[in-house]
C-alpha cells in the first residue's frame, strides 16, 4: 500500500468551480439544470466562503477516455461520443431518452465533472488538501454499461477507483441524494474495498426502485452494501435517526482511508421530484456529521460531491452553501441572512428573491437508536431491517450501538 500524504494543517481545502463545468446541461425544461451549481458558487461566493488562503478553487479539464474506462465500458463511451458529436441516441446506452437527452458537448461536460472528482480525490489522498468539494459531481446512477437517471458518468465511482488504483486500501462511499446511489453499488458490489452506504426514499415509490436492505453486496464482499430506504414522507427526525443509527457505526467498522460523500439535497420537502421532508436545517447536520466522521476514522481525508436536487431556487444553493460552508471550516450559522447581492439577482433573473435566511427555520432533532426500538414506526422498522441485514457481516451488533 502506498501510504497516503501528509497533511498539516496548513493543507487546503479544494472547491471545483471554472464556468466549464456549467456545461453538463441537459436543456431548458430538465431539471438537471447547470444553474443549481452557478447559483450555489454564487451564492457561497458572496457569503465570503472563497475568499480565503486555505481555499483552493480549481478548474478540471475534461478526463481521458481510459480514465473514464476504468469503470465504463469502451463501447458505451464511444456512444456517448457519438451522441456528443453527431446528435446520435442510442436508446439500449439510455442516451436520447427523456431522463438523458442528447446534447452538444455531452462527453467533454461529463467529462470534466469525471477529472474534477478524481483530482479532487487524489488531492484528498496525497496530502495536497485536506477536504475536497465537487458540487457538480455525485452522478451516482450512471452504469458501466449506460447513462441513467440525468447520469452519464459515474464520476464517484470513477474518483474511488482512482484512489483504489493510488494505493487505498478501504473507502467508504456515503449517499445522502432521497435516490438510491445504484450505480456506485453496482460497480463495487463484488469489491470487499468499499463499502457503500446509501440513505434514501424506498424504491417502492422512488426511481431506481433499488436500494432495500437485503442488497448487502456480492459473494466476494458480503456486507459492504449498506441500504436504509426510508418510507415516503419521512422527515427531519426520522431522516437524522436513520442516519445516526446506521452511517457511523458502519463507517467506523468498516475504517476506511478515505471517505467520499454524495450530498444530493432532493430528499428536501419542496423537492419536486420526490416525497421526503427534510430540511435544509437537517441536511447541513448531515454535512456536519460526515465531516466529523472523515476527521475521526479518515484521518480528515474527506470528498463531499453533489448530486441530485431540483428546488432550484429556494433549496439547492442553501444546502449546498451549507456544505461548502462545513468543508471549509467555515459553517454558516442557519440564521445567517442570504445576502441582498444574491437575492438581487435572483429578482433580475427569475422574479422572485428566494429565501431570506440560510434556514428553514427548523431545530432538528432525533432520538437516538439507543434510546429504543419502536415496532409501530415504518422509520424503525426500516432502519432494524437494514441493521439486521448488514450489521452482522461487519461485526456490529444489530440490537445494540
Amino acid at each position: 500500500m502506498n501510504s497516503p500524504g501528509e497533511r498539516g494543517s496548513s493543507a487546503p481545502v479544494r472547491v471545483v468551480w471554472s464556468p466549464e463545468m456549467l456545461g453538463y446541461d441537459f436543456g431548458h425544461g430538465h431539471p438537471m439544470t447547470s444553474e443549481r451549481i452557478e447559483l450555489t458558487m454564487r451564492l457561497a461566493g458572496d457569503l465570503g466562503l472563497f475568499g480565503h488562503p486555505d481555499v483552493e478553487l480549481v478548474g478540471s479539464d475534461p478526463a481521458p477516455d481510459a480514465l473514464i474506462e476504468t469503470v465504463h465500458e469502451p463501447a458505451y463511451v464511444a456512444a456517448v461520443h457519438a451522441a456528443a458529436d453527431h446528435g446520435t441516441s442510442d436508446l439500449s446506452r439510455g442516451l436520447g431518452t427523456s431522463d438523458d437527452p442528447v446534447f452538444p458537448h455531452m462527453h467533454e461536460a461529463a467529462a470534466r465533472v469525471v477529472q474534477g472528482s478524481v483530482d479532487s480525490a487524489l488531492a484528498v489522498w496525497e496530502g495536497r488538501a485536506e477536504h475536497a468539494v465537487n458540487i457538480a459531481g455525485g452522478l451516482h446512477h450512471a452504469m458501466p454499461g449506460a447513462a441513467s437517471g440525468f447520469c452519464v458518468y459515474n464520476d464517484a465511482a470513477v474518483a474511488i477507483r482512482s484512489l483504489l488504483a493510488a494505493g487505498a486500501e478501504r473507502v467508504v462511499y456515503v449517499d445522502v441524494d432521497a435516490h438510491h446511489g445504484d450505480g456506485v453499488q453496482a460497480v463495487f458490489w463484488d469489491d470487499p474495498r468499499v463499502l457503500t452506504v446509501s440513505l434514501h426514499e424506498t424504491g417502492q415509490a422512488l426511481f431506481p426502485g433499488t436500494g432495500h436492505a437485503r442488497e448487502t453486496g456480492g459473494p466476494g464482499a458480503p456486507g459492504t452494501a449498506v441500504n436504509v430506504p426510508l418510507p415516503s414522507g419521512t422527515g427531519d427526525a426520522g431522516w437524522l435517526r436513520a442516519l445516526d443509527a446506521v452511517v457511523p457505526p458502519v463507517v467506523r467498522a468498516f475504517r476506511p482511508d478515505v471517505l467520499v460523500t454524495q450530498h444530493g439535497c432532493d430528499a428536501h420537502t419542496m423537492d419536486p421530484l420526490t416525497h421526503l421532508r427534510v430540511s435544509v436545517d437537517a441536511q447541513r447536520m448531515a454535512a456536519d456529521l460526515v465531516h466529523d466522521l472523515a476527521h475521526e476514522v479518515a484521518g480528515g481525508r474527506w470528498v463531499a460531491l453533489g448530486g441530485g436536487g431540483y428546488a432550484v431556487l429556494d433549496v439547492v444553493p442553501r444546502s449546498w452553501t451549507h456544505l461548502l460552508g462545513v468543508a471549509t471550516h467555515r459553517p454558516v450559522p442557519p440564521e445567517t441572512e442570504v445576502p441582498e447581492s444574491y437575492r438581487d439577482l435572483l429578482r433580475d433573473r427569475y422574479g422572485r428573491q428566494g429565501p431570506a435566511r440560510m434556514t428553514d427555520g427548523r431545530e432538528p432533532s432525533f432520538s437516538p437508536w439507543s434510546a429504543g426500538y419502536d415496532p409501530s414506526s415504518d422509520v424503525d422498522r426500516a432502519i432494524r431491517a437494514t441493521r439486521l441485514a448488514v450489521f452482522p457481516a461487519l461485526g456490529l451488533d444489530a440490537d445494540h450501538d
